[in-house]
């Protein structure tokens, strides 16, 4: 699947300002233990920016990743399953970071297996875009419950 089909139906300009608002996200970042700020933006279908940055916690378990800081924001402001994209972009100079394992599968849940995951470096000059089910393949969501 190129990259062009993977955002087909998503305005050039939405997909600028999803990149965009996740680097403007690492400015809220709480990362004082690893320094490593991480932002995030998922798109909803009615033009929400919801936005979300890692928070950390001396314990580290109890750590929050950018990911999944914008999916309780989304969920929680009655966007469940309207999700277009998630843009996602780290501290990192030459290369962009991908959701761990944990966010992967809690954008399982509300998002759907096609769902465009773009993944950006930090002035966002290096991007790659690949699909929830690309990501995390043969996955376990909601709708294995459908009996």
């Amino acid at each position: 699947m190129e990259i062009k089909s993977k955002l087909d139906g998503i305005e050039p300009t939405q997909v600028d300002r999803a990149i965009l608002e996740s680097q403007k996200a690492k400015s809220g970042s709480y990362s004082p233990y690893s320094k490593f700020r991480v932002g995030c933006c998922i798109l909803t279908k009615d033009g929400t920016y919801i936005t979300g940055s890692n928070v950390e916690n001396a314990t580290y378990g109890a750590t929050i990743c950018a990911e999944r800081a914008a999916i309780v924001k989304a969920v929680t402001s009655s966007h469940r399953a309207d999700w277009v994209c998630v843009a996602i972009n780290s501290d990192m100079r030459d290369n962009y970071i991908p959701p761990c394992g944990i966010c992967r599968q809690t954008i399982r849940e509300f998002g759907k297996e096609d769902l465009p995951i773009i993944m950006t470096n930090c002035d966002t000059s290096v991007k790659k875009i690949m699909t929830l089910n690309e990501l995390l393949p043969e996955s376990f969501g909601p709708d294995h419950f459908h009996r």
